[in-house]
């Protein structure tokens, strides 16, 4: 029977307490939201939201077309401009996601020939863009510098080392400048993810590279996503402008997408003009993080200590995870739930994100749900 693979596999999942559902959400939920990744609570920003309806007015529904065709708008070259600006790079590219534009980033700079090095702890979208190239992927440990040292020390050719800025499950943040010093001692270039570094980390959220010192490095390009700080959708690959004019060249996830929709331009823009007026929202996530993980702790959790926004706290397996989140989700606080095989050390957790909007008594109120509905 056509596809009766997927019956055996789903009745895998089953037994395995891996079966993913899709919730959908009311406009208006009364849960306390530690789930999302509105890390600066702009998604639902009057000037955001202001931004997104004006763009849509202009520019219409949808971007039309592919970038190179119809997909540019002004407003697409306004945004690139200024989050280039922003960030302290040269130039930036903007993608219709954070997954595209990793995908794009991985695959145009890794030619055949040419080695990646890649964390063991890498985002999905980073690990398929590695998939994709056509260069050599060799994976390495989690956030050490020195096994990619090793890695592009056995490569005689064009190398980059790919890494997340911060790491998606359980928030710790990469080594920044030592990833870069082996990078340079062998020529090769250095990709960073910076999706959940960019609003959070850096003087004023202008993100883990610029705290880092790495911005605007002709060895080093960095991705981001408009849809966590900004609180849009899309993605951007921002580097030296001949690497953005390469990408515009070779880049599948560029020139054979759709380009952003206006309306999604149109909220990033008006979220990053928010966020350079009020630079102290980056600061509060970062504090924000810091008393989730204390009061967890404190409660007796096994918590991650948070380098960003993000805090983890681990369960005893997929089954409880799966049920402490629903037990959260019925005290009235919407957790995430990170299972096998989005975790690549096979640990279940909940995933906390830590707002900067969150008032000192929300704070206390999720860790009072968490600890109370603990398995």
């Amino acid at each position: 029977m056509a596809f009766g693979w997927i019956d055996e596999q789903a009745a895998a999942r089953r037994r395995a307490g891996l079966v993913r559902t899709l919730r959908p959400r009311p406009a208006h939920s009364p849960l306390l939201d530690l789930a999302s990744n509105d890390y600066l609570g702009l998604a639902r920003h009057p000037e955001v939201v202001e931004g997104a309806a004006t763009a849509a007015r202009t520019w219409g529904g949808g971007a039309t077309g592919s970038r190179l065709v119809t997909g540019t708008t002004e407003l697409h070259g306004e945004l690139e401009r200024e989050l280039a600006d922003f960030c302290g790079f040269e130039a930036a590219l903007v993608f219709s996601s954070g997954y595209a534009a990793n995908l794009a980033a991985v695959t145009a700079l890794a030619p055949h020939g040419s080695l990646i090095v890649s964390d063991a702890g890498n985002h999905a979208s980073l690990i398929d863009g590695c998939r994709l190239a056509r260069g050599t992927t060799q994976v390495v440990g989690h956030a050490d510098p020195d096994a990619v040292r090793k890695a592009l020390g056995t490569h005689d050719g064009p190398a980059v080392a790919v890494s997340d800025t911060v790491f998606s499950v359980d928030g710790d943040a990469a080594p920044l400048a030592g990833l870069a010093g082996a990078c340079r001692e062998h020529g090769a270039g250095l990709v960073v993810d910076d999706a959940h570094g960019l609003g959070v980390l850096g003087d004023g959220g202008r993100g883990a590279p610029y705290a880092a010192g790495l911005a605007g490095a002709d060895d080093v390009v960095a991705t981001v996503t408009l849809s966590k700080s900004l609180g849009s959708q899309g993605g951007a690959v921002l580097g030296p402008a001949r690497v953005v004019e390469h990408l515009v060249n070779a880049a599948r996830t560029f020139i054979f997408d759709t380009g952003l929709a206006p309306a999604s331009a149109g909220a990033a823009l008006a979220a990053l003009r928010l966020l350079g007026r009020e630079p102290e929202r980056a600061a509060r996530a970062r504090e924000v993080a810091t008393g989730l993980h204390a009061r967890l702790t404190a409660a007796g959790l096994e918590a991650v200590r948070p380098d960003a926004a993000v805090v983890s706290v681990r369960a005893p397996s997929p089954e409880e995870a799966v049920q402490w989140a629903a037990d959260c989700r019925a005290a009235g606080l919407f957790v995430g739930c990170f299972r096998p095989p989005s975790v690549p050390d096979g640990i279940s957790r909940l995933r906390l994100t830590a707002r900067a909007d969150l008032s000192e008594e929300q704070i206390e109120r999720a860790v009072r749900v968490i600890g109370e509905t603990r398995p």
